[in-house]
């Protein structure tokens, strides 16, 4: 069975750093999408960034382009959001989640493909 375990939240001013990490394990398939999603209480689960295990590539929200990075270790054992000149409104509970097969634009915005999720970590950002 899939396990992955987020780590890595805490409270930060705006513009500042964080790192989140998801550790995962077991993995059925050389192909998964790995994706980052964050909830608010206001909002839906939103994707923010995705890494294809097979290949690396990434997908990204365009609210966060050019300042989020999804990188993975080569064993595919860890998964990092970097997060950099973090704003209020990237405040939530950030999930590790995993789909099989590679990452799609579309996977961002349709939690309901992804079977695996890990338990969630906190972020906020006060302005």
């Amino acid at each position: 069975q899939v396990h992955l375990a987020e780590s890595g939240g805490g409270s930060v001013q705006a513009g500042e750093s964080l790192r989140l990490s998801c550790q995962v394990s077991h993995l059925p398939y050389s192909h998964n999408c790995l994706v980052w999603f964050r909830q608010t209480p206001q909002n839906e689960r939103e994707g923010v960034a995705g890494i294809s295990t097979s290949d690396g590539g990434q997908v990204y929200a365009e609210s966060v382009e050019g300042r989020f990075t999804v990188s993975q270790v080569s064993s595919y054992t860890t998964v990092f959001l970097d997060m950099n000149n973090l704003q209020p409104e990237d405040s939530g509970v950030y999930y590790c989640a995993r789909d099989a097969g590679d990452c799609f634009t579309a996977s961002l915005s349709t939690p309901r493909w992804f079977i695996d999720w890990g338990q969630g970590t906190q972020v906020v950002v006060s302005g």
